[in-house]
């Protein structure tokens, strides 16, 4: 199992389709070397960009063929993140500019969610929750100011929870079994002002797999094992943010947090320390090399893999080469886990 940020979300639709056709972008070729050297049996992307005919990921799969893994069964929806909503869901007075999309996005699919998987996928019983309101999450936080509701009633009665997705998509296993992963990708909990929106809907979106776990919402999670995957874009003891639901999951009895780790965090870590020097956490378990600066805790944890706790880990890491090979492919790492049946 792995989960991977690959930030191929392109300024316009139609142009990743076009950069994996002509197969002249470096940034791809890097990606597809990350994966091939892991070559998970599913792996789940982040920052993807949606076509309603799948046209980019069938090209990015069949890339895959060519020079490594083969995937011959893929699945994308329509994420939250582009999609117009025609109302200042920011409130900064102006209408129509990224920050005003259900999720932050350009145009409808932008940023979405992807999976590839060497196993059959069960379409038909996919549950997408993410047209989910935030307003009927319980024991929701969403943001107020001492005029209300921010950034206004209207806004919060149409705002959706997930600023990409929520999905828990089944996989059929070699044997007859099934396997749950539960993904999303959750906003970053800056980029906003006092009101502290973003942290707000962080916090809640991870917020959503406990209440869902817990039967607390209109849908039934279905008795087989899961792995819950994807961008919580959160670190537990670093960097801004509202921890106490990702701290509730990481520590949650029906969940593995087997901590996936390479040495290369560590070392990178050490070399930036005469500049960053706020850095709490393990380094070895980061996923995300950010440029570093004075007072910031610059690298940190925000991708996960998770087993349910009935599953039997093998093994983990994060893929975080020591050479700087995988520099070229994105900001974030490939995160893995070894599971058993």
């Amino acid at each position: 199992m792995a989960s991977f940020n690959v930030g191929l979300d392109r300024d316009g639709p139609g142009l990743l389709y076009r950069d994996i056709l002509r197969g002249e972008d470096a940034q791809i070729a890097a990606i597809i070397d990350v994966i091939t050297a892991v070559s998970p049996d599913i792996l789940v992307l982040q920052k993807f960009d949606f076509d309603h005919d799948l046209l980019a990921l069938k090209a990015f799969a069949a890339q895959l063929k060519q020079d490594g893994p083969n995937y011959p069964h893929i699945f994308a929806t329509l994420p939250n993140s582009g999609m117009f909503t025609g109302l200042d869901m920011d409130g900064d007075g102006y209408l129509g500019d990224p920050s005003d999309a259900q999720g932050f996005g350009s145009f409808a699919g932008s940023g979405g969610l992807a999976i590839l998987s060497r196993f059959p996928i069960a379409q038909a019983d996919v549950k997408d929750f993410s047209a989910f309101l935030w307003a009927d999450l319980p024991g929701a936080i969403p943001s107020h100011t001492d005029a209300g509701v921010f950034p206004s009633d209207a806004a919060f009665a149409i705002q959706r929870l997930s600023t990409t997705s929520h999905l828990d998509v089944p996989v059929l296993l070699p044997g007859g079994g099934r396997l749950l992963l539960w993904t999303m990708y959750a906003t970053p909990p800056v980029f906003d002002g006092p009101e502290d929106r973003n942290g707000r809907r962080n916090h809640d979106e991870t917020l959503f797999w406990l209440k869902y776990a817990n039967g607390e919402l209109p849908w039934q999670p279905d008795d087989f094992p899961f792995v819950l995957l994807g961008g919580l874009n959160l670190d537990p003891v670093d960097g801004a943010g509202r921890s106490d639901a990702l701290l509730r999951l990481l520590s949650d009895p029906r969940v593995q947090d087997v901590q996936p780790a390479s040495s290369a965090g560590r070392q990178v870590s050490e070399q930036q320390g005469g500049v960053n020097n706020t850095h709490r956490g393990d380094p070895a378990l980061d996923t995300a090399d950010w440029p570093d600066q004075p007072g910031r805790p610059g690298n940190m944890r925000v991708d996960y893999v998770l087993p349910s706790a009935d599953l039997t880990v093998i093994n983990s890491g994060v893929h975080w080469p020591a050479d700087g090979t995988a520099d070229a492919a994105s900001t974030h790492r490939l995160v893995w886990v070894d599971i058993a049946f």
